[in-house]
């Protein structure tokens, strides 16, 4: 919905005042009646103008405001009547971004917590602070690490949406006193020493071993290391470039002697560099790699991309380098790996211990 003041030229120099509309899809114009600038060849029309266009403009920001005020309150009454359940489904449909699958975590959890208040069929009128909080509860004592959090922030996010689509007739996080609570998990990470040890560990699928620590020395997410092309890979120049999937991101990554080692063998006909199963079944081959090894850590395929962080960090390597390779938006996401990195070098001196007797 817009409304702008336009001006039409007449045969004799003078202008005359007119409202574009643009509303419900429809554009249409209404003149201002008996509103006309004068030809400025004097002060005296000057004067005159301006004083005709701030009264034109008090109209249009009228007009504007009652047609804000007859959408709202149709949306508003529309809003009172439709299930929240349903519409946030109808907004995870049509949404595109890459978080996709944290909005339909998050829906899911609204929804056995709403199931468990038999309020499955809650509207936007019925809405409220309480019913926020509560949820907010539900997902700290069901939920564990970054996980509470993560799904309030979705939740969040979608009622803000559907705040600025005026189906709430206030903003309702403005009532809502509960601070959520919880912290983040400290996620297990592979050292040098131990990723090297990988390597010289038997496992069921060399596919998998050889991608799993090309991502562990390169930082690659799941989802790009699984369609990573060889048109990625400049052998000449030993550089990686790709556009991350999960942002958006170019990232352009110098290959060391591992990754090259890793290129020649995994060197193919075909497009893609690695031929990786699901998710899943890749995880499961590594957690049994991983036991194989003696390693005592839970270590899953994201896990590396952590390792190559903290590497990073523990070789003293300069958190806007660390960002770039990493592919990070802003310094904020880095700065875990600096934190980890912190902790694990206070205990460097648990490498000093022997059995003492």
């Amino acid at each position: 919905m817009s409304v702008i003041l336009r001006t039409r030229v007449k045969k004799n120099g003078e202008k005359t005042l007119r409202l574009e509309i643009y509303h419900n899809h429809k554009r249409r114009y209404e003149t201002l009646s008996n509103m006309v600038l004068l030809k400025e060849s004097n002060p005296k029309n000057r004067e005159l103008n301006k004083d005709t266009m701030r009264q034109a403009e008090k109209i249009r920001v009228q007009y504007a405001a009652q047609l804000d005020a007859n959408d709202y309150n149709v949306t508003y009454e529309s809003g009172r009547k439709t299930i929240v359940l349903d519409w946030f489904q109808s907004f995870i449909d049509k949404y595109t971004k890459t978080d996709k699958r944290n909005l339909s975590g998050a829906l899911n959890k609204f929804k056995v917590y709403l199931d468990q208040k038999n309020k499955l069929h809650l509207t936007f009128s019925d809405l409220n602070a309480p019913i926020i909080e509560g949820f907010m509860e539900y997902l700290e004592k069901t939920g564990t690490g970054e996980g509470p959090i993560s799904y309030y922030n979705r939740f969040k996010k979608v009622i803000k949406h559907a705040i600025r689509s005026k189906l709430l007739k206030e903003n309702i996080f403005l009532f809502v006193e509960k601070k959520m609570r919880g912290k983040a998990k400290m996620k297990d990470i592979l050292l040098i020493e131990e990723i090297e040890l990988l390597a010289k560990t038997p496992i069921k699928n060399v596919e998998v071993k050889n991608a799993f620590i090309f991502s562990a020395i390169t930082g690659l997410r799941w989802c790009d290391v699984k369609i990573l092309k060889w048109d990625n890979i400049d052998l000449k120049t030993q550089y990686l470039n790709i556009s991350q999937s999960k942002t958006n991101q170019i990232v352009s990554i110098d290959l060391n002697e591992i990754a090259i080692k890793i290129l020649e063998i995994s060197k193919k006909d075909g497009e893609f560099v690695f031929k990786l199963p699901t998710a899943n079944g890749a995880n499961k081959i590594i957690k049994a790699w991983v036991k194989r090894a003696g390693i005592n850590k839970n270590i899953t395929w994201h896990n590396a991309r952590h390792s190559f962080g903290t590497n990073l960090v523990l070789m003293d390597t300069n958190i806007f380098k660390t960002s770039k390779l990493l592919g990070h938006t802003t310094l904020k996401h880095t700065q875990r790996y600096i934190h980890l990195a912190s902790i694990l070098k206070e205990r460097t001196t648990d490498k000093l211990n022997f059995n003492f007797s």
